[in-house]
């Protein structure tokens, strides 16, 4: 290792002429107590000039005899932001990529590390993510790259797979587009796909494989998000076709599943309490019209301003009509549907008030009619209230009477218009309340009722279907 620490020594310092070192530097670095297997220093000078002389790095391994086999395996060290608003992912991957170069032979059966910034000197591939919006390479303290070369005493033994394996080992940062369905949201399952791609060479040029297939990938199960759990993944081999070829592509796919229990401390919980609390009116007497319409009136506007708050951490499409929403809307409808049936209860209420005083007024305008006109003034006395009844109930046999007569005489005449107010004074009478108190009686049970059915059917659909 100190011999190859020597060599990069003299690399450093006569670079762009390093490929000719002179023999009398490659000499001071000689280890008379270090042998390599069976080499010994005055035959492994020459070898590494041989390796480094001729070697042209614009130039891939293996050409003209065949593709370049590349092996990837990542690293996921964390997922640091996941935005449903751009739709995108942003992550930390360590990219190892292997291939073998026959041209960087040297001797011996260990493994040399080089310095990363070695890297511009040596073939390398092009792979990129397509679906990347923004990606850098770490660089502190030093750009992080680790080029490796292996070498397999065994191996050289046969010739044809006497073989250089190179490794480079990327720190990358991306932010990677995943498109979404967030039709369930909250309750929703996210696939996000990570692809690697080759730029400018074809698949008769290199060929892209997983080392290990999905054990080539790390870190997912240790990963902790704020608001996802890593539920599966998997990876695959595919193609990308474009219009100038068939490109060797490596997929990741890893399913995302959201944590909905903050959703429910966040907006489910205050929603249920607020329908809860529009309840509470049934229960207060109809008299008391500023305290009804106050709950009214404040529970509808906390669950708009409750709906706009949900809606700012979301994409403003038209085409999710998400979970959340359908159940916000569900609520809305039963707050207005409460504060709309104090609104009838109070009409009817009113309404029933007004015919009891003009039914009130009527018999009172009979009794005195009456009493001015059969009883004798001299009796003081006012009629008792047996006599206002029998005068009021024969007043209203004689109106019945004369309206009776007064149909008869009418029938040729308009025995259709007849049957149609007939018709519309029947329909009229289903909405007639005879008691308006039986409103807020109903209500009381209905609206509980109704409410925990929709919720039962909104959580089986959302959950299980």
């Amino acid at each position: 290792m100190h011999f190859l620490t020597c060599i990069l020594w003299h690399i450093f310092h006569l670079q762009p002429h390093f490929f000719f070192i002179p023999l009398y530097n490659i000499s001071a670095c000689t280890f008379p107590n270090h042998h390599w297997g069976e080499w010994n220093d005055s035959q492994l000078q020459p070898t590494i000039q041989k390796l480094m002389k001729g070697y042209n790095r614009y130039l891939r391994p293996n050409f003209n005899e065949g593709p370049v086999e590349i092996g990837m395996s990542l690293d996921i060290a964390s997922i640091d932001a996941i935005s449903e608003i751009n739709m995108d992912y942003t992550a930390t991957i360590f990219l190892r990529q292997r291939w073998r170069d026959s041209r960087l032979v040297f001797p011996g059966n260990e493994s040399v590390s080089v310095d990363g910034r070695l890297v511009s000197l040596l073939w390398i591939p092009d792979t990129f993510i397509p679906d990347s919006k923004r990606s850098f390479l770490h660089d502190v303290t030093v750009e992080n790259r680790l080029i490796r070369i292996f070498s397999n005493g065994t191996v050289l033994y046969a010739l044809r797979l006497l073989m250089i394996l190179l490794s480079i080992h990327n720190s990358i940062t991306a932010t990677i587009a995943c498109n979404m369905d967030l039709t369930k949201y909250p309750m929703d399952r996210q696939v996000c796909t990570l692809q690697l791609e080759s730029w400018g060479y074809n698949l008769q040029d290199v060929v892209f494989y997983w080392t290990r297939g999905n054990d080539s990938v790390r870190g997912l199960d240790t990963l902790r998000l704020a608001q996802y759990s890593v539920e599966s993944y998997y990876t695959s081999v595919s193609e990308a076709v474009y219009e100038t070829g068939q490109y060797p592509k490596l997929v990741l796919h890893f399913a995302l599943r959201r944590n909905v229990l903050f959703f429910i401390l966040e907006t489910y919980v205050p929603s249920v309490l607020l329908v809860v609390l529009s309840w509470v009116s049934f229960w207060i007497s109809q008299s008391s019209v500023p305290a009804r319409t106050c709950i009214g009136v404040t529970t509808v506007l906390t669950m708009t301003t409750l709906m706009m708050g949900a809606r700012t951490s979301l994409p403003n499409a038209n085409c999710f009509i998400k979970a959340i929403d359908v159940y916000l809307g569900i609520c809305f409808t039963f707050i207005f549907g409460a504060l709309l049936e104090y609104a009838c209860a109070h009409f009817y209420t009113m309404q029933h008030r007004t015919l009891e005083d003009l039914h009130r007024d009527l018999l009172m305008e009979l009794s005195e009619t009456n009493g001015n006109g059969l009883i004798p003034i001299v009796n003081s006395t006012r009629p008792n209230q047996s006599e206002i009844g029998s005068t009021a109930e024969q007043s209203v046999s004689n109106d019945s009477r004369n309206h009776a007569e007064a149909k008869e005489k009418m029938t040729g005449q308009g025995c259709g218009l007849s049957s149609v107010k007939d018709a519309s004074r029947r329909a009229a009478s289903v909405f007639i309340v005879k008691n308006p108190h039986n409103i807020d009686r109903h209500a009381r049970a209905v609206f509980p009722t109704a409410f925990l059915f929709v919720n039962i059917l909104y959580w089986l659909y959302y959950l299980f279907l």
